[in-house]
């Protein structure tokens, strides 16, 4: 026997020696007097094994356990003299304290100068606590012991018993590896819906995705232009890591922009009987109802600031007060949030909070429109029709020529998609609709494409040319809602016609302050402004109106 207190030496030898480390058993390596030798003893059961040369046992054990240990060690020369065993004594109190334990063998692979290249490493994980083997497969399975597990197992009275090696690199498994490529295509297929996309970039998106949903419970960002599919993509995703981690709680999705006033926090928060005025019960609140599940707020850079702060405790500490309430709530659920609008564009309008942001953007991805994956939209054609055979209650088919002639249009740059699937959708109704015996032909594509190219054009005139909303807010203009920028294209007008901030305010509140005993028409519209990071300052030193004809007014 050979032991040592030191740490383990690499060799220079062309043959690769075979080392073993593991943990001194405290009941199954123990025994006494002559008959100890016949017993099965895990540690040195493992020096006994036929066709498994040991030239090195890197024994760890407690201190307490040091008497154990040499004995160990002596028994282990006396059945395999080749062996050379280290003694390692590590410091535990507490065999049964995970994080103890795994700081001890954390800090012993660290230390040793383990050299894979010239050695081959096997990790017994017989002996020792649960607690413990479960530390050493985890420092195995993370290469911080780059090595094999070696299990041994008695049999009858043989004293050897048998052992068995498992490799962790699961590559070298074909029937496991098969197994989890077609989970991972099983997932894919489930995240695009059956859609065979032809689109390199969305493809390898989805395969992020698809990585990420089945190990993060971090909260997962989806960009993308309005109508590019987040809602439906966050409902899959849960799908996903329902089917896979068993999700017990609901999908619970909510449009923030529908979260308006006093009524949002009781909405997502829940309130509690007399709160406010009219909370004549108890209200549970979105949060609670994704217990277990996920909560997906769609917009949620519509979010109010007040929301927002206590969104933000609820994310990261699980618990939140419901409005009126002095008791807090707890709700373990994952956040998934959708938006169409540049968030760090609205944190430095002082619309959305930066440490919200920094906690929502662990993973972000964006979805691309349907105009920047245009080869898509043949696959997706076939999809909406099944869809909408579904909701008609009717088979729905399209003959080749009407379909060849509505790809040429739909896959062109005259098709601009603006609201993206949502417009794919809305076509594809249109046509199977007024389709007579279900089989959409060249006349009814004719029609739609007309309709389209009508409403491209009337919808370039009313959305696009609106001057004062794209000098205003540059390119986030593009980003608004066709009625936000139809609505505030008026307002600036207003407000660069006007002499005072309470001119603008007088002028755009005509109605409705003459049905209040006291209006503030100043701080509506400052307010108003405010929602678009703007203000009167900045306005008034626009300059002169652009009119829609090309002449300008003076303001």
């Amino acid at each position: 026997m050979r032991a040592a207190a030191g740490g383990m030496t690499s060799t220079m030898s062309k043959k690769r020696k075979q080392v073993a480390i593991g943990l001194i058993g405290s009941t199954l390596d123990a025994g006494l007097g002559k008959k100890r030798h016949d017993k099965w003893r895990p540690s040195v059961a493992l020096c006994q094994q036929e066709g498994l040369v040991l030239d090195r046992f890197e024994l760890l054990h407690q201190p307490r356990f040091e008497a154990l240990a040499q004995q160990v060690a002596a028994d282990i020369e006396a059945v395999s003299p080749a062996t050379d065993v280290h003694l390692h004594p590590i410091e535990i109190d507490d065999a049964w304290d995970f994080e103890e334990v795994y700081a001890a063998l954390f800090d012993f692979a660290r230390r040793e100068a383990l050299d894979p290249e010239a050695e081959d490493y096997l990790v017994h994980i017989t002996t020792g606590t649960h607690v413990a083997q479960i530390c050493l497969f985890l420092l195995t399975q993370a290469r911080h012991l780059p090595a094999r597990l070696v299990q041994t197992s008695p049999k009858g009275r043989d004293p050897a018993g048998t052992h068995t090696i498992i490799d962790l690199d699961l590559g070298r498994y074909d029937a496991l590896a098969k197994r989890f490529d077609v989970e991972k295509s099983e997932g894919r297929e489930l995240l695009r819906a059956g859609i065979q996309t032809q689109n390199p970039a969305f493809n390898e998106l989805i395969a992020r995705i698809e990585l990420v949903a089945g190990k993060a419970k971090d909260p997962i960002l989806l960009e993308g232009p309005t109508g590019a599919g987040k809602s439906f993509l966050a409902s899959r995703l849960y799908e996903l890591k329902k089917k896979r981690q068993g999700l017990r709680g609901a999908f619970v999705e909510v449009n923030c922009a529908t979260l308006r006033g006093d009524l949002a926090p009781s909405a997502l928060f829940g309130h509690v009987r007399g709160a406010f005025t009219g909370a004549e019960g108890k209200r549970e609140g979105l949060l609670r109802r994704a217990d277990g599940g996920v909560l997906f707020l769609d917009e949620i850079g519509e979010l109010g600031l007040d929301e927002q702060a206590m969104l933000l405790r609820a994310v990261e500490e699980k618990l939140f007060l419901p409005v009126g309430s002095d008791r807090e709530v707890k709700s373990d659920f994952q956040l998934f949030a959708g938006t169409n609008r540049e968030l760090r564009e609205r944190v430095s309008q002082g619309l959305f909070r930066e440490d919200l942001l920094a906690r929502i953007d662990t993973w972000t991805f964006r979805l691309p429109g349907l105009a920047e994956r245009r080869e898509d939209i043949a696959p997706n054609l076939e999809y909406q029709l099944e869809r909408v055979g579904a909701r008609l209650g009717a088979r729905v088919s399209i003959s080749v020529e009407a379909r060849a002639r509505f790809l040429a249009y739909a896959q062109s740059d005259e098709a601009k998609w603006r609201g993206n699937f949502r417009d794919l959708d809305a076509a594809v109704t249109r046509m199977a609709t007024l389709a007579e015996g279900g089989r959409i032909d060249t006349r009814d594509v004719d029609a739609e494409i007309a309709r389209l190219r009508q409403a491209s054009r009337g919808r370039a005139d009313v959305v696009d040319a609106q001057p004062l909303t794209q000098a205003a807010l540059g390119a986030e203009a593009n980003q608004l809602d066709r009625f936000d920028r139809v609505q505030l294209e008026d307002v600036l007008r207003v407000c660069r016609e006007s002499a005072s901030l309470s001119d603008a305010g007088r002028t755009l509140f005509s109605e409705s302050r003459k049905k209040k005993a006291k209006s503030n028409d100043a701080d509506r519209l400052r307010k108003y402004l405010a929602r678009f990071g703007l203000d009167w300052a900045s306005l008034a030193e626009r300059g002169p109106v652009p009119s829609p004809r090309g002449r300008s007014k003076a303001p």
